[in-house]
């Protein structure tokens, strides 16, 4: 049996290739949408990319199911489970509750484990040859490390109304009726690690156990106890604000992203091009530190830096529904790079790239000092950080919004006052305060954040949540 795990540390997004090396063939659930590296892994295995499919219709990321079985040929499954709003609008052959498929040797049992979302999936794998216990149960966003699937995502950022409450009862029913019927050994191998926003705890560890979970969980004595009620509380407590761009990957990967196919390098600019696409609405994406944006931010740009949460902050700050982008890179294979990161978020329209800001006016960015804020008591104090961060303490008077909803707002900020955008300590406030510069706001930013104010006041920092 030849396994491996695909983790994309922006994203906390884990995908699974598993294979019969007898037989050649290979099965991935829960592709990315750059699916090179499942092509080339295979590849050196010496194995067919066979079968592919996914655990349900994610929020957080665009699948690839779609692009690798196209690439691939492969039999696409997916779930049927979940009813008429829950079934996906493109080719595929149907998976429902207590089908199995063989990959070579491999057998998948298909159980439907609602709670996180109505359709969701989870799949047994037994290796027939070594008999017939089930050995790995690969969970999606049913059950984490340490941590299970919120089911208040809807609600959140799919416009939902009160699904969480049923969501609940579903993920209680799921833990007791499925997850905890199987050996203690059998391992689990989860959707996502620390740092996803699909759970409010998950472990930073990549794989756990039945046995340890049924012992070390927080939800495993509710359920043993068949205390619903204190379970679906402790459930829906303190989850951090989903990011807007939620509900638009739950339309696109329930309707089918759109096929990549063969694509074309990415065109390098010049100046005056560049000039002309931002005077005509293209945004440019800033992709340097945000101290050499804040040194000379250039007109009509948004700053996403290169770094760990590429991805994710692209995916809060820009719709692709609006305008196309430039990429500002080193080179052209950093921008092919910075561009496969965006399909993952489902950003396509990227038009070119440039290597310096030349043809556009700049102007620099810099934040103030927390000392100084008493001098702009007229300005809007905008927080965008959690919720959770906000309640655990604020600047007084400071309006929260968080970052991953500010571009769905805009609307409700004022343009005839300053706006000072903070977060914990400067970071997100940078990208944030550059979308609503690149939009026309009178915005400064507070230097250091929350945690530089609360120096100030002599208080205790509070730890991001």
């Amino acid at each position: 049996m030849f396994f491996e795990r695909f983790y994309n540390t922006d994203l906390a997004q884990a995908s699974y290739m598993i294979g019969c090396q007898k037989t050649g063939e290979c099965l991935v659930i829960d592709p990315v949408r750059d699916v090179q590296p499942y092509l080339d892994r295979a590849a050196r295995e010496k194995l067919r990319v066979t079968h592919v499919t996914e655990t349900h219709i994610h929020a957080d990321y665009l699948s690839g199911s779609r692009e690798l079985a196209a690439r691939t040929g492969a039999r696409l499954l997916l779930s049927a489970e979940g009813g008429p709003d829950w079934t996906y609008g493109f080719q595929a052959e149907p998976l429902r509750h207590g089908d199995t498929f063989m990959v070579g040797n491999l057998r998948l049992e298909v159980r439907h484990t609602p709670g996180h979302t109505p359709e969701s999936l989870s799949f047994l794998v037994t290796d027939t040859p070594r008999g017939d216990t089930p050995v790995m149960y690969f969970t999606g966003d049913f059950t984490f490390v340490g941590d299970i699937g919120r089911p208040d995502l809807l609600d959140e950022a799919a416009g939902g109304e009160d699904t969480r409450f049923t969501g609940a009862r579903q993920m209680f029913a799921s833990l007791r009726d499925q997850f905890l019927t199987l050996p203690d050994g059998v391992q689990v191998w989860p959707g996502h690690g620390a740092g996803s926003a699909c759970g409010k705890a998950l472990g930073a560890v990549p794989t756990t156990t039945v046995g340890y979970e049924r012992a070390m969980a927080w939800w495993a004595p509710h359920v043993a106890a068949g205390d619903e009620q204190g379970f679906t509380a402790e459930l829906l407590s303190g989850q951090p604000d989903a990011p807007l761009y939620y509900g638009r990957m739950k339309t696109q990967n329930r309707a089918g992203p759109a096929l990549l196919g063969e694509v074309t390098p990415l065109a390098h600019l010049g100046p005056d091009e560049l000039r002309a696409l931002v005077t005509a609405g293209a945004v440019l994406i800033d992709t340097r530190s945000r101290e050499e944006h804040q040194a000379a931010a250039p007109q009509g740009s948004v700053n996403i830096p290169d770094g760990n949460t590429f991805e994710t902050w692209a995916g809060w700050l820009l719709r692709p529904e609006h305008t196309p982008y430039v990429l500002l890179a080193r080179d052209a294979a950093h921008a092919a790079t910075l561009r496969r990161r965006l399909w993952m978020v489902g950003l396509d329209n990227v038009t070119g790239y440039v290597t310096s800001p030349d043809g556009l006016d700049t102007a620099p960015a810099r934040p103030f000092p927390a000392a100084e804020l008493p001098r702009h008591a007229s300005a809007l104090i905008l927080d965008v950080r959690n919720k959770t961060e906000h309640q655990a303490g604020a600047i007084p008077g400071a309006q929260q919004l968080h970052a991953g909803r500010l571009a769905w707002n805009l609307g409700t900020l004022p343009r005839d006052r300053e706006i000072i955008v903070h977060c914990q300590g400067g970071a997100r406030s940078a990208a944030a305060a550059s979308l609503l510069r690149a939009q026309g706001f009178r915005v400064s930013e507070l230097a250091g954040g929350y945690e530089a104010y609360a120096r100030e006041q002599q208080a205790p920092p509070v730890s991001p949540v």
